[in-house]
C-alpha cells in the first residue's frame, strides 16, 4: 500500500490511473481546480479500494499558490511514494498564433506550471530521499508540427526539464519519468476525428501504472508510438516542413 499525489486529478488520464491506484488499495491525494470534481471523483475511488482519499483545491495559473498546495498535501498525506504531475491543455493553434497572450497562456498551462510545481515537488522528494515523480508530456514534444507547434513546445520544453531533474535526483534515489501519450480519446479532443492510433485513457493509465513500477525514464504510450516518432525525426528539415501535419 502506497501514497499518491496527483496534480490534475481530474483530467480524464489522472482519473483513470488514480482507479487502478485505488484498486491496489495506495491512499490518494488529488489536487484540482473543481471541487465537485474531486469530490465525486474521491467517492468513486473510495469504493474501488482506496486506503484513504484527500483533496487540494489549485488553479495552477496561480503560481504563488503552488508551493503551499504542496506543503499542504505532505503534511495531510506525505511522504509521497508517487507524485503525477498530469494537467494541460490544448491550445487553438491558429489562435496562439495570432495572439501573443494566448500562446503564453498555453505556456503557462503547459510547461511553466508544470516547472513551478516539480521545484517544490523535487525539493521535497529529496529530502525523502526515496519516491518516483511522473509527469504526462506529449509525443508532441520530440518535433514541431505546424498544427500544434506552440504545444508541442511546452512539452518539449518539459521534456528537457525532466531530463535535467532526473539527473539531479537519481543519487538522491527518486526516480524521474516522463510520460509521452500519442493521441488519447479524452473531454480534450472530444472534437477529433478519431483513427486508429487512437488510445482509451484506461489503456494510457495501464501504462503509467507499468512504467512507474518499472521505473522507467520515459515511456511512449501505446508502446508504437516509440517507432512512429523515431521514424517522425528521421525526415530532413526541408522535406518535414512540406508535410501538413
Amino acid at each position: 500500500m502506497g501514497s499518491i499525489l496527483i496534480i490534475g486529478g481530474t483530467s480524464a488520464i489522472a482519473e483513470s490511473t488514480a482507479r487502478l491506484f485505488a484498486g491496489r488499495g495506495d491512499g490518494l491525494y488529488l489536487i484540482a481546480r473543481s471541487d465537485e470534481r474531486l469530490a465525486n471523483i474521491s467517492k468513486d475511488l473510495k469504493i474501488r479500494g482506496a486506503a484513504s482519499v484527500n483533496t487540494g483545491l489549485l488553479d495552477v495559473n496561480h503560481f504563488e499558490l503552488h508551493e503551499s498546495a504542496v506543503d499542504q498535501a505532505f503534511e495531510v498525506s506525505g511522504p509521497f511514494d508517487v507524485v503525477l504531475i498530469a494537467h494541460g491543455v490544448l491550445p487553438d493553434q491558429v489562435a496562439c498564433e495570432n495572439d501573443a497572450d494566448t500562446a503564453m497562456a498555453a505556456f503557462n498551462v503547459n510547461a511553466m506550471s508544470v516547472v513551478s510545481l516539480l521545484t517544490t515537488i523535487a525539493n521535497r522528494m529529496e529530502k525523502q530521499k526515496s519516491g518516483t515523480i511522473a509527469v504526462i508530456t506529449s509525443v508532441a514534444g520530440e518535433r514541431g508540427r505546424r498544427s500544434n507547434y506552440v504545444y508541442g513546445a511546452a512539452k518539449g520544453m518539459v521534456q528537457l526539464f525532466l531530463q535535467g531533474l532526473r539527473s539531479r535526483l537519481q543519487g538522491a534515489g527518486v526516480a524521474v519519468i516522463d510520460i509521452r501519450p500519442g493521441f488519447v480519446d479524452t473531454p480534450m479532443t472530444a472534437e477529433f476525428t478519431k483513427g486508429p492510433l487512437w488510445a482509451k485513457p484506461e489503456a494510457i493509465a495501464s501504462g503509467i501504472l507499468s512504467a512507474i513500477d518499472r521505473s522507467k525514464t520515459h515511456v511512449y504510450l501505446p508502446w508504437f508510438w516509440r517507432y512512429i516518432i523515431l521514424i517522425i525525426k528521421l525526415i530532413p528539415e526541408k522535406l518535414f516542413m512540406r508535410l501538413k501535419i
